[in-house]
């Protein structure tokens, strides 16, 4: 399979994929920091502002890039995976869980400064990142924003592996996944340029975008 130019190509390829939704005018999320330079051109296909939903993942002691869970903005309890396998005990794990809402905490003022979420009540809400690897953060967020009723809950990535999309699909009302290929390694195989988004470039994207 052919790979994505870097994210803002993503989110072009995937917005194509989202046309039918046009019309209902949905909200368009997406989940810092990786996800919002895709969500940003989703956004722009579609004719609609956007904003960042703040989910982090929460990762194994030594171990950061190694989610074993992730707290989502607006939702108490966090979505935890492997906390069984690795023997964690309850304070440890509650540590590390509050590491994480830290971070979450961090983004939402600064991405957001004291703006609230837009309103998602019986809207069409689509959540997009950059791709699925184990899709942790991505339920965090998805349950989240069920706890606050929208009418239809879209998840949309450029990429995904397989068993990450079928599970959420479960958990959103639909995925939408431009490529879920049998063999999966990691996220940033399927990107020529896949560098790190910065919080500076996030908040230019939100500058040049009109929130709701």
């Amino acid at each position: 399979m052919t790979r994505f130019a870097d994210r803002a190509h993503a989110g072009r390829v995937l917005a194509g994929r989202l046309d039918d939704l046009r019309l209902q005018s949905p909200v368009v999320l997406g989940l810092p920091r990786g996800g919002v330079p895709v969500a940003a051109e989703v956004a722009t296909g579609l004719d609609v502002p956007f904003d960042v939903l703040v989910a982090r993942k929460v990762g194994a002691p030594g171990q950061e890039e190694l989610g074993i869970g992730a707290v989502a903005e607006g939702r108490d309890e966090p979505v935890m995976t492997r906390t069984a396998a690795l023997g964690l005990g309850h304070v440890e794990l509650d540590a590390l869980v509050r590491r994480a809402r830290a971070e979450v905490a961090r983004r939402v003022e600064l991405y957001r400064a004291g703006r609230d979420l837009p309103e998602t009540r019986e809207a069409d809400v689509v959540l997009v990142d950059d791709g699925l690897a184990t899709g942790v953060t991505a339920e965090a967020a998805l349950r989240a924003l069920r706890e606050r009723c929208p009418r239809r809950l879209v998840l949309a990535v450029p990429v995904g592996a397989r068993q990450a999309v079928a599970h959420l699909a479960d958990v959103a009302d639909d995925v939408v996944c431009v490529r879920a290929p049998s063999y999966f390694f990691a996220v940033g195989e399927w990107y020529e340029d896949f560098s790190q988004t910065t919080d500076d470039e996030v908040l230019k994207l939100l500058e040049r975008l009109p929130q709701r």
